[in-house]
């Protein structure tokens, strides 16, 4: 009987060798997928870091085209006024030639 106790006390060891092994080698795998995922993980870290710096710069830039866009409005609502008051002196001019040109025929058929 002692001998049958041995026995399956051997093999009960062997069999929780076996399954700690096992385990072993669960937990190695799970530790290696935990390592790759850290180092997915730290990749992500730096091209979050990388695209916010990219955002920043395009916002900063289009701020700026804004700012440009902005003054050329302005601009070009100063340059239409210049050009209608320039267009408004022309009439005038033109009303005055038109009145010298009448005059001078009165005064060439007054000769």
């Amino acid at each position: 009987m002692d001998k049958e106790i041995l026995n399956f006390l051997k093999e009960f060891k062997n069999e929780l060798i076996g399954k700690v092994d096992g385990l072993n080698g669960k937990f190695n795998e799970l530790s290696s997928k935990f390592d790759e995922l850290n180092s997915k993980f730290d990749n992500l870290e730096l091209q979050v870091k990388e695209n916010t710096q990219i955002l920043k710069a395009l916002e900063h830039s289009a701020q700026t085209n804004k700012a440009e866009h902005d003054r050329m409005i302005n601009d070009i609502a100063h340059i239409k006024g210049d050009i209608e008051s320039i267009k408004e002196d022309l009439s005038i001019v033109e009303e005055v030639t038109a009145n010298n040109w009448a005059n001078i025929a009165k005064l060439k058929r007054a000769k």
